[in-house]
């Protein structure tokens, strides 16, 4: 196939209806990742939840045919079922919510116990990252009236948990990412988080550095970052050695990353290569209309 084959036969692939969308598609039509660039992975619960509420294998089916190595934060239990379309899981689930974080003793324990097993779980099987949270600045999430954990104590809370799990995710070489997440948007349940106490990502990354580990770092959404702070390209290269991992999405919306929405991906994906990023690109949308359409726009909006 020559180059100018290409296009056309993504053309026909992103024209294809989500319900067509099937093993032989996958296999008989998948890209190939481009050697040497970053690597393209679906968050699958954008996929399963929304849109149109595809089941794993479609899902896997999806990532084939538009070239994404990785399906992520799904538990270990559906790996097996990656395996089989020769995928991975770039990132993998603490078994706890974005809301219950690391700022809240209540649930010190558990989340501790849970994390260990996340990190544990990944390290036997090649994964390399796992996510983590700040949480919820009230006392019981989800309730105002149980009062607010003030900032600094939340902070002091986190940076103590925290440091418990860096020599556990030392010893198995995997990566814990706490996630930064917009409070600013309260419009959806899953575009934004008007109770969480990491909204402010030069706060998040101070408490990184005072953990001090290689083995806990950023996961830098860019959809939440451009919610709340803006100035993508220089935020990158000011954070570059934080950056564990990366999720996109388009804004306003949390949708697609096509021209309807206000982010231009392009120098902010070259400014993620040019500080030496070289994990995982995870697209994190809701699909508002044909899903296979907006991946491949995804992926295409993202190359280096």
């Amino acid at each position: 196939m020559t180059s100018s084959d290409q296009p056309s036969r993504r053309e026909a692939l992103a024209s294809l209806p989500a319900a067509a969308l099937g093993t032989s598609i996958a296999m008989n039509h998948a890209i190939a990742p481009d050697p040497g660039k970053l690597r393209h992975s679906i968050v699958a619960w954008c996929w399963r939840n929304y849109g149109p509420k595809w089941s794993l294998d479609q899902v896997c089916e999806a990532a084939k045919a538009t070239g994404c190595a990785s399906v992520e934060i799904i538990p270990s239990s559906e790996w097996p079922t990656l395996a089989k379309y020769g995928l991975t899981c770039a990132m993998a689930p603490s078994g706890m919510s974005w809301s219950e974080g690391f700022n809240n003793p209540a649930h010190a324990d558990e989340l501790h116990a849970k994390t260990v097993k996340a990190i544990e779980d990944s390290a036997a099987n090649k994964v390399p990252t796992v996510i983590g949270f700040v949480g919820s600045k009230f006392k019981k999430p989800g309730d105002p009236t149980s009062g607010e954990i003030p900032l600094e104590e939340g902070y002091r809370n986190a940076l103590a948990g925290i440091k418990k799990i860096a020599p556990i995710a030392e010893k198995h070489g995997v990566t814990l990412c706490i996630e930064h997440l917009n409070s600013r948007d309260a419009s959806h349940p899953m575009k934004g988080h008007p109770e969480y106490q990491g909204d402010n990502i030069e706060q998040v990354v101070e408490l990184l550095k005072k953990v001090g580990s290689p083995r806990v770092k950023l996961l830098f959404d860019i959809y939440h970052v451009q919610i709340m702070h803006g100035d993508l390209v220089r935020r990158v290269k000011e954070l570059g050695d934080w950056i564990g991992h990366v999720h996109t999405a388009g804004n306003p919306g949390r949708c697609e990353l096509d021209t309807k929405q206000e982010i231009h991906y392009t120098p902010v994906i070259q400014a993620l290569w040019d500080v030496g990023y070289r994990g995982y690109l995870g697209h994190e949308f809701l699909p508002t209309r044909d899903a296979m359409a907006g991946l491949h726009e995804a992926v295409a909006a993202c190359r280096v």
